[in-house]
């Protein structure tokens, strides 16, 4: 058994993915919502007994290898490097003898060189009493939360730990690039002294940089600094906490985001296990879509302070654009939840079992710094919740808060819609976020009616024959092996390869039940569909071929052009 095999027996295509996607039971397969979207009905599956995934509204599918290469953005080498650790597989035992593997300068490089600070760290924190005594008098930490969050200490030298991770074989150029050292005049000094170290873990509970905690008051020197960002840690992209708190948010079917990682400590502590921090920057849609993987209700308790108001007023509209139900945790005044937690942890549990729905808690904070009775605050009020209300996905919804902004104003409801109405029209829309998953719609469109054709072709036999009068490069090239497959042995599934499996499971998704004569109309849909979109773009390239040649050559791309024009002919509906 070689490594991949050895890996997949070892891990369930359900349990993998379950870690980016939420999923639920869809009988013998589970369904959730695709990362690579932003749809709002699930569409992505997986099937524990064929071990695939496919996600219906990209096209994408797979196994675990290619999920961890789409999701991660990795390449084949970095997929299996990551499912080889949670395996607990050792790749070296399936090396070739004597053969050694390079890990010089690779992102594998750089996590060996943090996760070495870490436990550089930790062993100078248990030899200085000043950070031992902020954490365990000032802070109230038990020393097993000391050791589940792996706490430490840089030291006062600025060279202690770049002088250990030498000696360890880590070169400075590595370390500048994990963020552990810097670089000024020509001389290297630590990134970090004389502060409390706090790991930055990724979801799968790999060190990927550190927060580092200030113990003596300087002016001159900020509280809290982060690792610069690196090739492995970017700060809009951490959720701190997430990889501790993950089984518990699934657990309870919730998180709490908190503005200080302190905070999260805390409450670990305390046993609210749910809660994350986004790691000292503002919340992005990519921290809410990581915490989408696990739960859809999304909690905040920021600070009661102006700015932490306006941090969860900024978060509702990017939660409304994923669908994710926000709402907020009302914190005593002038406490954080570090604060509360040391004073009545009970009162922490109270509250985050007490969340108010974003909008709601909007019109209170609207209606609390306005004239409601006066003609400029009922203005007010209305603009800047109908701003929001009018993001609502759900037209119930909606109805329900013009309702409540008409009672609050005294004003009659169809005045309220119709301002709503004119304030849609001049909506604004959000940019959506691009990711590595962007392709040209026309390409995605085309990935998906072959998929379909292919699926119905492995059942009908007398719509696999008709894949023998198309030509090959119709299909795309990861297809083509199987279309070929098809075309010689119609209504019979190629079901020994992963996109055989994969286009077994679309069949079972949306055809299992249809009968022959509705097979056969869909499939003829598809063709005509395919092969006018591939008869399209191969005419745009033989057109534009056709102004740099002349003669014989320009009369043998006309030829083709008129093939391709009699090709659609032939497959119209």
């Amino acid at each position: 058994m070689d490594a991949v095999e050895e890996i997949k027996s070892r891990l369930s295509v359900e349990d993998v993915i379950s870690e980016y996607v939420q999923l639920k039971r869809s009988g013998r397969n589970f369904k959730g919502l695709s990362p690579f979207t932003n749809e709002k009905s699930p569409s992505f599956m997986v099937s524990p007994e064929k071990q695939i995934w496919h996600d219906f509204s990209s096209g994408k599918g797979g196994d675990i290898f290619s999920f961890i290469m789409e999701v991660e953005g990795l390449d084949f080498k970095g997929s299996l490097e990551i499912l080889a650790r949670k395996s607990g597989v050792d790749l070296d035992e399936f090396r070739p003898k004597g053969a050694k593997f390079n890990k010089s300068g690779s992102k594998e490089r750089l996590y060996e060189a943090v996760e070495a600070a870490v436990g550089f760290y930790q062993v100078q924190l248990t030899k200085n009493e000043k950070s031992l005594k902020y954490l365990r008098n000032d802070r109230a930490f038990e020393k097993q939360t000391l050791l589940d969050f792996k706490f430490g200490y840089s030291p006062k030298n600025g060279s202690a730990l770049s002088l250990f991770l030498e000696k360890k074989g880590f070169e400075k150029q590595e370390l500048k690039k994990a963020g552990l050292i810097t670089e000024r005049s020509g001389s290297v000094y630590d990134m970090f002294r004389d502060r409390v170290m706090i790991p930055l873990l990724d979801p799968q509970g790999r060190a990927v940089g550190f927060t580092a905690r200030q113990l003596d008051k300087d002016k001159n020197s900020p509280k809290y600094i982060n690792t610069p960002a690196t090739a492995i840690y970017d700060k809009g992209r951490q959720v701190f906490g997430l990889s501790q708190a993950k089984e518990s948010i699934r657990k309870f079917g919730y998180v709490v985001v908190v503005e200080g990682n302190l905070d999260v400590v805390a409450s670990h502590q305390a046993g609210i296990k749910q809660v994350v921090a986004s790691a000292g920057t503002a919340l992005t849609t990519y921290h809410l879509k990581s915490l989408q993987r696990f739960t859809g209700d999304v909690r905040l308790a920021f600070d009661d302070d102006n700015a932490g108001q306006a941090a969860a007023e900024r978060t509702i509209p990017l939660a409304q654009q994923l669908g994710i139900e926000l709402s907020i945790l009302k914190l005593p005044s002038g406490k954080d939840p570090d604060d509360l937690i040391r004073i009545d942890s009970k009162a922490w549990v109270k509250t985050v079992e007490n969340p108010q729905y974003m909008i709601d808690w909007l019109i209170d904070r609207i209606e609390s710094s306005v004239d409601i009775k006066s003609a400029q605050g009922k203005r007010q009020f209305t603009n800047g919740v109908l701003k929001t209300v009018k993001q609502l996905k759900d037209k119930v919804e909606q109805e329900h808060y013009i309702s409540v902004i008409a009672k609050k104003t005294n004003t009659s409801e169809q005045t309220i819609k119709e301002k709503f109405s004119e304030s849609s029209k001049s909506n604004i829309r959000l940019k959506r976020v691009k990711s590595n998953y962007d392709e040209p719609k026309i390409i995605k469109e085309q990935r998906l009616r072959e998929q379909h054709l292919l699926a119905i072709s492995m059942k009908q036999e007398s719509v696999g024959l008709k894949l023998r009068n198309l030509p090959l490069d119709i299909f795309s090239e990861e297809a083509q092996e199987t279309a070929g497959f098809i075309s010689e042995h119609p209504g019979i599934s190629p079901n020994d390869s992963e996109y055989g499996k994969m286009l077994a499971l679309l069949f079972e998704e949306y055809y299992q039940h249809t009968d022959e004569d509705e097979l056969a109309y869909q499939a003829n849909n598809l063709i005509s569909r395919l092969v006018q979109t591939y008869a399209k773009l191969k005419k745009q390239t033989l057109l534009k071929e056709m102004n740099d040649v002349e003669g014989k050559n320009q009369q043998t791309l006309l030829r083709a052009v008129k093939q391709l024009d009699d090709l659609v002919v032939q497959f119209s509906k």
